[in-house]
C-alpha cells in the first residue's frame, strides 16, 4: 500500500504543481484513508461536506434524489481529479448530494479546514489548493453547459472521450442519469439513432 506522502505526491502531480517534500508531508500529515465497500455511502444527504477525495481505486460518484429518482452530479475513479461538493465544503452546510461508492474503493481524504490552514502557512499548498478549485469549477461550468447546449449525442460523445473509464464501468442507468435522458435513450444514441 502507497503512503500518504505517495498519494500526495500523486495529488501534486494531477494538478501540475509542484511541492517540496515538506509541503508533501504536511499534506500527507492531513489525510484520510478509508476503504468503502460497493454500495457504501461516504456522504449522506443532510451530512456536511469536509473533505476533498481521492480515489485510489475503484469507483464512486456524486449523486442527488429529484422527483424519486437518483441523478448522477459526477463520477470520479482513479487517475480523476478530487471530488468534493462545492457548496457544501465551502458554506460548512447540510448537502443534498451523496456520495456512493460504485465499486470497492480506497480513497483517501484532505480535510477542507486542514488544506485551507496548510494554504496560508505554504505557498506552494496554497496553489494547490487553488488549482483544485480552478480544476471543480471548470468541470461544473463545462457540464452546465454541456446540458445547456448540446444534444444527447453530443453530451454522449463528450462523456466517452472525457470519462473513458467510467463508460465501460458505470451501469447504463447510472450513466443516462448523468447525461439527463433516460435509459432507453442513452441506448438508441450509443445504438446512433438519435
Amino acid at each position: 500500500m502507497e503512503s500518504t506522502l505517495d498519494i500526495a505526491g500523486i495529488i501534486a502531480d494531477k494538478y501540475d504543481v509542484q511541492l517540496s517534500t515538506d509541503d508533501l508531508q504536511q499534506i500527507a500529515s492531513v489525510m484520510g484513508y478509508r476503504e468503502l465497500e460497493k454500495g457504501e455511502l461516504y456522504l449522506k444527504q443532510g451530512a456536511v461536506a469536509k473533505d476533498f477525495i481521492y480515489v485510489r481505486s475503484g469507483m464512486i460518484r456524486q449523486f442527488y434524489y429529484k422527483k424519486g429518482h437518483d441523478v448522477t452530479e459526477h463520477f470520479t475513479c482513479e487517475g480523476s481529479t478530487l471530488a468534493f461538493c462545492i457548496v457544501s465544503l465551502f458554506r460548512d452546510q447540510p448537502t443534498s448530494l451523496m456520495i456512493e461508492a460504485l465499486e470497492p474503493s480506497v480513497i483517501y481524504t484532505i480535510p477542507n479546514n486542514s488544506l485551507k490552514t496548510l494554504s496560508l502557512q505554504f505557498p506552494n499548498i496554497a496553489k494547490l489548493h487553488i488549482s483544485i478549485l480552478e480544476s471543480g469549477l471548470i468541470i461544473s461550468q463545462q457540464k452546465a453547459d454541456s446540458w445547456r447546449f448540446e444534444t444527447a449525442r453530443e453530451r454522449y460523445e463528450r462523456f466517452i472521450k472525457e470519462y473513458p473509464e467510467v463508460a465501460k464501468r458505470a451501469s447504463v442507468n447510472h450513466i443516462s442519469s448523468y447525461l439527463l435522458m433516460a435509459p432507453e435513450s442513452l441506448s438508441r444514441v450509443r445504438a446512433g439513432a438519435l
